[in-house]
């Protein structure tokens, strides 16, 4: 199986006790995101940042990486391509907790775009319920299908912005309605004015998210 490499921020000291991974969007790369680890950081100590590099290279651009091909938007073909990467992220994750001897429940998942739709396919379907989700412009694939193959319920958290015209920001409405369908304790914020893009309010937001998710101190 394909392994998973990509930038990282450790603690300098002191034991990991806690695992983000930021996943990034199509025709970026880890990169991309993991510039939001020391931003993040002051609200999570003791945490160790991921940002790994998706598995295939962006089939839309020269450069770039992409968790599954968008040449073709229909519903069932992204979704074809999301379980494919779906075991790939999966067993990423586990080499991650295994490597810090952390459980699942001291994990958290941030995605962007592409990213987030990941996040919100392969959070659920663990057995072992991770802390939870932050998601940015991003949406649900396959929402008439979470309720059956769920095997845990991580909260979530999706930001995204009304001036988004690369991902309608109809999704958080539509992912957060079908998140709380499956029994999944769902929020969404949306941000006024904001393009396809994180800003340093939803950044803050999100952190305040984490911290809770991960029981660190008071969010």
């Amino acid at each position: 199986m394909f392994q998973l490499h990509g930038p990282s921020m450790i603690p300098r000291e002191g034991t990991v006790q806690r695992i983000v991974v930021l996943l990034h969007g199509v025709g970026a790369d880890g990169q991309d995101l993991i510039d939001l680890a020391p931003m993040l950081q002051p609200r999570l100590p003791s945490t160790a940042f991921y940002a790994p590099d998706a598995p295939e290279p962006c089939d839309m651009a020269p450069f770039g990486r992409q968790w599954f091909s968008l040449q073709d938007r229909r519903p069932a073909a992204m979704l074809a391509g999301i379980r494919r990467s779906a075991p790939i992220l999966d067993a990423y994750l586990d080499q991650l907790l295994a490597r810090h001897e952390l459980p699942a429940a001291t994990l958290a998942l941030l995605g962007f775009s592409q990213g987030t739709m990941m996040s919100l396919h392969v959070a659920p379907r663990r057995r072992e319920p991770i802390a939870g989700v932050l998601g940015f412009s991003g949406a649900l694939l396959g929402p008439e299908l979470l309720a059956a193959e769920a095997r845990s319920r991580p909260p979530v958290l999706l930001i995204h912005g009304d001036a988004d015209d690369v991902v309608p920001v109809a999704a958080l409405g539509m992912a957060v309605a079908s998140l709380r369908q499956a029994g999944v304790e769902a929020e969404g914020l949306v941000r006024p004015g904001l393009p396809h893009s994180i800003d340093p309010f939803g950044v803050e937001a999100g952190g305040r998210f984490l911290a809770k998710c991960l029981g660190v101190g008071t969010a």
